[in-house]
């Protein structure tokens, strides 16, 4: 092996490598990365917080309150991080605020089922989303990746306990998961830009 090779395999990668041109640099991919993961984050809490409101006398209340509670721990970490590193959050909050809410107050009056087919088809989402921002992070923002690599593996714990508790039993279940899965990408898109 040469030098040269040698040097290029054990470089440290960096985020923001392999940029083309036209596509974010550096400062603007992690404005957006933290932006969309706050608002996400914050739509959560709401969509639980919704869930709760109609479920808390149920056998699911202990459910949901777990996976409110580890919510608002992510919303509170980027609420942290849109304010040292100075990001302009998204100023879609306040529809956030409403349609979160709305979201997981109106799957919960569809049947506790519904509930966690709406949660299973979210934390889909966000298990993608966050998947592709950790293998766009370099070695550069490791703390960065570790944090979003440790909600992912709690979004991922949430889909599970959504599919374990029924979810798949959910009335209308594709139809309720598709939609669902479609807004969730619209909102990404939208709170990453606006």
């Amino acid at each position: 092996m040469t030098a040269q090779k040698v040097s290029k395999e054990t470089a440290k990668r960096r985020t923001g490598d392999g940029r083309q041109p036209g596509d974010l640099n550096k400062e603007e991919l992690l404005e957006r990365m933290i932006r969309v993961d706050h608002a996400g984050e914050f739509g959560a809490v709401r969509i639980y917080e919704g869930q709760y409101a109609v479920l808390k006398n149920t056998d699911q209340a202990e459910t949901i309150k777990h996976m409110m509670e580890q919510e608002v721990v992510h919303r509170e970490k980027f609420e942290q991080l849109i304010s040292e590193r100075r990001v302009r959050p998204t100023i879609l909050s306040p529809l956030w605020h409403v349609a979160g809410f709305a979201l997981g107050a109106g799957t919960a009056m569809l049947g506790k089922e519904a509930a966690m087919a709406c949660t299973e088809a979210v934390e889909e989402v966000i298990d993608e989303h966050y998947q592709q921002q950790i293998e766009m992070l370099g070695d550069d923002e490791k703390e960065l990746k570790e944090t979003i690599q440790k909600f992912r593996d709690e979004e991922i714990e949430h889909r599970d306990i959504a599919r374990e508790k029924g979810a798949s039993e959910a009335p209308g279940y594709e139809l309720l998961t598709g939609a669902v899965k479609a807004g969730s990408k619209l909102a990404i898109w939208l709170s990453s830009r606006v």
